[in-house]
C-alpha cells in the first residue's frame, strides 16, 4: 500500500548515512498525502461513475417493462373493447322485443351499473387481494361499468309482449351487469362557467377595428370573441389550472411513455403496476376540463371512457383518439420540461418578442417601443437600451432579427415597417418601410436575409427588398387582415393565416398562391416545421390543427381554453409550443401532439420564441412582462 522505501533502513557499517530534517519528512509526508488524496478522489470519481450508470440501466430496465406490459394491455383491451361493442348492438336491437317488466329491470340494472364501488367491481370480475383504493379512483373506476360505446338505450314500449326465447337473465350475474353496463349513458358533462382570466385593470389587450384578432392592446377589455366557447369539466381528482408540470405528471405520474397514452388502463391494473413500480401507468388524462365541445360522445373518451385530446382527422372528416407511441417523449431533442429563470419587466403589455442568435439577448415589444434586455446576466432587472418606434400609443405587434443578428425589423399599428440597425454604438434607425395598410400584423424574414414579408390589416401580403428598402410585390389574396405567416426552410414556400378563415401558401419563385386550406374559425396563429412536412395552425376556437403539406390527413389538439394566440416550432423540428389567451404555454410533440409539459401565467400568453439551439422560450404577456423559460432535456 505504501512505496517502497518510505522508512529509511537501519545504518549498516561501512555504508554512507542518510539523515533527514524535520522539514524533509514533512515533505515527504505531505507528498504521499497528497498521492493518496488523489488516490481517493480517482476512486469517488469511478464510484459516481458506477451508480449513475446503475442508475441509469434501472431506469431502462423499467421501460423495458412498461412497454412490455403496456403491449399486452392494449391487446387485450382491444379485444374487450370489441367484445363490448358487439354486445352493445345484440342488446340495443334486443331491447325492444322485452316485455315492459323486463324493460324495467334492464333500466334499474343501467342504473345500478353506474353506481358501481371498485370493491363491487373487483368481486364481480374475480379480481382478488388489491387493496382498498381511494374514492377518486373507484370514481374512475365507474366509468368501467358503463364505458360509453353508444348512445343510451331507450325503453320503447313493447310492441306485442313477445318474450324472445334464449334471453339470458338481465340481472343476478355479474357479467349481465356488465354486459348491461356498457349500454350505460354517457355521465352527464356539467357545464362550467368561463373564467375572467384577465383583470380589467391591466387588461390592455385589444381587438382590431372590424373584427376579432389576438389581443392587441389598448382597450380597456380583452379579447372576448362572440365564438368562444364555454369549456366541459368532468369531476376529477386532478386540480387545476395546472401549474409548470412535465407530460408524465399529467398522465398519471409515469415517467416512461411505455403506454400508449390513448390506452385505458383497467383500475386493478393501474393499482397492480402502481404497486410494482411505485408509480401510477399512462391512461387518465387529466385536460378533462379541456375537451372540445360539440365532438361527438365517442370521441371525446377514448377506451374505458377516459378524455383524450388529441385526435387523427382523416381525408374523409372521420375523427379518432391518436394511440400515442411508445417514444413519443423520449428520444434525443425531446424535452422532459422547461423552468422558468427570468422575469422581465416591460412595463406595458409585451405584443412581441424574439431572441437573438448567440442567445444573449431578448427584444420585448410593446406600446410605442422595443426594449433589449441582457440574459446573460443573471438578475438583470432593466432594459440594456430602448428603441421608440411608431407612435407613442401604438403597439408593436412584431419584431425580428435577421440572422446576423446586427439588424432589426419592427412592425405594429402603423403603416410603417422601422429597420433599426443594432451594430452601430447607439441603435438606430436606418431606414422606414412605407405601404398602404394602416397596421402590420406579422413579419417573416427569408432566409437569405434579402427580403421581408409583412402581414397586412388589408389582407395583403407585402413582400420589401430589404437591400433597396422598396416594395417588390404584394400577394394578394385573404379577404380580411393577414395575421400570421411563416417561411420553409429553403425560403421557397411561404404560409400565410387570416382572419377570412383561411391558411394559404404561396410559391415564392412565381409568385403565386399554391394551396387554400378553409376552416370555421379565424387564424391567429401558425408556425411551419424546419423539417418541412407540417404546418401547426392556432385558432381563435382553441383548437391547434397540424396538416401535412401534401397529405389531407391532420391532427387536431385540444388543450387550450381559449384562443391561440402564438405558435412557434423548435429548430429541431420534433416539437412545438403554443400560447393563448387561457394563460397557458403548451408544448407539443410533432406531429401527433402529445403534450410535453405544460406552463400556467397570470395573464393572456400573447407571443413567444424558441432560441435557435431550442434551449431557451420567451414569452410575451398581457401582465406588462416576459418570461424567460429553460428547456430542460
Amino acid at each position: 500500500m505504501y512505496p517502497q522505501g518510505r522508512h529509511p533502513a537501519p545504518h549498516q557499517p561501512g555504508q554512507p548515512g542518510f539523515k533527514f530534517t524535520v522539514a524533509e519528512s514533512c515533505d515527504r509526508i505531505k507528498d504521499e498525502f497528497q498521492f493518496l488524496q488523489a488516490q481517493y478522489h480517482s476512486l469517488k470519481v469511478e464510484y459516481d461513475k458506477l451508480a449513475n450508470e446503475k442508475t441509469e440501466m434501472q431506469r431502462h430496465y423499467v421501460m423495458v417493462r412498461l412497454c412490455y406490459n403496456g403491449e399486452q394491455l392494449r391487446s387485450q383491451m382491444a379485444r374487450l373493447t370489441e367484445i363490448a361493442k358487439r354486445l352493445n348492438a345484440i342488446l340495443a336491437q334486443i331491447m325492444p322485443f322485452l316485455s315492459q317488466e323486463h324493460q324495467q329491470q334492464v333500466a334499474q340494472a343501467v342504473e345500478r351499473a353506474k353506481q358501481v364501488t371498485m370493491t363491487e367491481l373487483n368481486a364481480i370480475i374475480g379480481v382478488r387481494g388489491l387493496p382498498n383504493l381511494p374514492l377518486t379512483q373507484q370514481l374512475q373506476a365507474q366509468h368501467l361499468s358503463h364505458a360509453a360505446h353508444g348512445p343510451p338505450v331507450q325503453l320503447p314500449p313493447h310492441p306485442s309482449g313477445l318474450q324472445p326465447p334464449g334471453i339470458p337473465p338481465v340481472a343476478g350475474s355479474g357479467s349481465g351487469l356488465l354486459a348491461l353496463g356498457a349500454l350505460g349513458s354517457q355521465a352527464h358533462l356539467p357545464v362550467k362557467d368561463e373564467k375572467n382570466h384577465h383583470d380589467l385593470e391591466h387588461r390592455g389587450e385589444a381587438l382590431t377595428s372590424g373584427r376579432s384578432f389576438r389581443p392587441i392592446v389598448g382597450s380597456a377589455a380583452g379579447l372576448e370573441s362572440p365564438a368562444l366557447r364555454t369549456p366541459l369539466s368532468i369531476a376529477g381528482s386532478y386540480p387545476t389550472p395546472f401549474a409548470m408540470m412535465g407530460h408524465h405528471e399529467m398522465n398519471g405520474g409515469l415517467t416512461s411513455p411505455g403506454v400508449y397514452a390513448g390506452l385505458h388502463i383497467s383500475p386493478q391494473m393501474s393499482a397492480a403496476a402502481a404497486a410494482a413500480y411505485g408509480r401510477s401507468p399512462m391512461g387518465f388524462d387529466p385536460h378533462t376540463h379541456m375537451r372540445a365541445p360539440g365532438l361527438p360522445a365517442s370521441l371525446t373518451s377514448i377506451s374505458g371512457g377516459k378524455p383524450a385530446y388529441s385526435f387523427h382527422v382523416s381525408a374523409d372528416g372521420q375523427m379518432q383518439p391518436v394511440p400515442f407511441p411508445p417514444d413519443a417523449l423520449i428520444g434525443p431533442g425531446i424535452p422532459r420540461h422547461a423552468r422558468q429563470i427570468n422575469t422581465l419587466s416591460h412595463g406595458e403589455v409585451v405584443c412581441a418578442v424574439t431572441i437573438s442568435n448567440p442567445t444573449r439577448h431578448v427584444y420585448t415589444g410593446g406600446k410605442g417601443c422595443v426594449k433589449i434586455w441582457d440574459i446573460s446576466q443573471p438578475g438583470s432587472k432593466s432594459p440594456v437600451s430602448q428603441l421608440d418606434c411608431l407612435n407613442r400609443d401604438n403597439y408593436i405587434r412584431s419584431c425580428k432579427l435577421l440572422p446576423d443578428g446586427r439588424t432589426l425589423i419592427v412592425g405594429g399599428e402603423a403603416s410603417t415597417l422601422t429597420i433599426w440597425d443594432l451594430a452601430s454604438q447607439t441603435p438606430r434607425i436606418k431606414a422606414e418601410l412605407t405601404s398602404s395598410a394602416p397596421a402590420c400584423y406579422a413579419l417573416a424574414i427569408s432566409p437569405d436575409a434579402k427580403v421581408c414579408f409583412s402581414c397586412c390589416s388589408d389582407g395583403n401580403i407585402a413582400v420589401w427588398d430589404l437591400h433597396n428598402q422598396t416594395l417588390v410585390r404584394q400577394f394578394q389574396g385573404h379577404t380580411d387582415g393577414a395575421s400570421c405567416i411563416d417561411i420553409s426552410h429553403d425560403g421557397t414556400k411561404l404560409w400565410t393565416g387570416g382572419l377570412d378563415n383561411t391558411v394559404r401558401s404561396w410559391d415564392l419563385r412565381e409568385g403565386r398562391q399554391l394551396q387554400q386550406h378553409d376552416f370555421t374559425s379565424q387564424i391567429f396563429s401558425l408556425g411551419y416545421c424546419p423539417t418541412g412536412e407540417w404546418l401547426a395552425v392556432g385558432m381563435e376556437s382553441s383548437n391547434v390543427e397540424v396538416l401535412h403539406h401534401s397529405k389531407p390527413d391532420k391532427y387536431q389538439l385540444h388543450l387550450h381554453e381559449s384562443c391561440v394566440l402564438s405558435l412557434k416550432f423548435a429548430y429541431c423540428g420534433k416539437w412545438f409550443v403554443s400560447t393563448g389567451k387561457d394563460n397557458l404555454l403548451n408544448a407539443w410533440r410533432t406531429p401527433y401532439g402529445a403534450s410535453i409539459f405544460q406552463s400556467k401565467e397570470s395573464s393572456s400568453v400573447l407571443s413567444c420564441d424558441i432560441s435557435t439551439d431550442d434551449k431557451y422560450i420567451v414569452t410575451g404577456s398581457g401582465d406588462k412582462k416576459a418570461t424567460v423559460y429553460e428547456v430542460i432535456y
